[in-house]
């Protein structure tokens, strides 16, 4: 191998570029981590009520990193996450200094297994439970930890099937026990049991509204109670 001028040149020629890479790979990163590429605004957007500067100032003080190119994008995603009105951040760098971020709040549908006022837990219309404080009038849900989506999915159930009475859920609760009960907006509370493969709680509830209109919407004193777990 010593011999051979011609492969000699060719190592001596990979060297050099070798070397030459290196080099430039030194001065790139040198420049990328420079204060000329320092990031000097975070530009947050989306429609924001609930989300406030301070508590972005908060999530973000002491913990941002690196310049322009060096930030962790990923990271920034998941400061803003952290904040309790947060459901989803967008993150995309803005040349020459920005990094914009693209803030997604929950939209709150119910209360979720509150017992008392004041801030406590929310639920969304995804079942994504979440800690804030809202005055709009909500409904109230509730059910054992991890049924959250699935008391959702039987809300819109219930009140698919009670919007044509004129009646709406303002209440649904699942038990440890898995049975479910119904505060209507009139105040009546319906207790309809346990969800069966032969008897799906929505049939019957479809069951009452379909006698509703010719029963207790006529009775002169209307019941606090409806038990709807018997056919009879």
């Amino acid at each position: 191998m010593w011999d051979s001028p011609r492969l000699l040149n060719g190592m001596a020629n990979a060297l050099f570029a070798l070397a030459l890479l290196l080099a430039l790979l030194i001065v790139v990163r040198a420049e990328v981590e420079s204060p000329t590429f320092a990031l000097k605004t975070i530009r947050v957007e989306g429609e924001l009520l609930h989300v406030s500067r301070a508590e972005v100032i908060q999530v973000l003080e002491g913990r941002l990193r690196g310049t322009f190119f060096t930030v962790d994008i990923e990271a920034i995603r998941a400061m803003f996450e952290e904040i309790p009105w947060v459901r989803r951040a967008q993150v995309r760098r803005v040349w020459p200094d920005t990094v914009e971020v693209q803030v997604e709040e929950h939209l709150p549908i119910a209360h979720w297994n509150r017992d008392s006022s004041g801030p406590g837990l929310l639920l969304s219309a995804y079942g994504d439970v979440f800690l804030g404080h809202t005055d709009a009038p909500l409904l109230r849900l509730s059910g054992p930890e991890g049924t959250e989506r699935e008391v959702v999915r039987q809300f819109v159930a219930f009140r698919n099937v009670l919007s044509p009475i004129g009646l709406e859920p303002a209440e649904v609760s699942l038990s440890p026990r898995y049975a479910w009960q119904i505060k209507l907006s009139n105040g009546v509370l319906l207790n309809i049991g346990r969800d069966l493969e032969k008897d799906p709680v929505v049939a019957r509830l479809e069951r009452f509204a379909r006698i509703y209109p010719h029963t207790v919407a006529r009775m002169s004193r209307r019941p606090s109670y409806v038990d709807l777990r018997y056919s009879n």
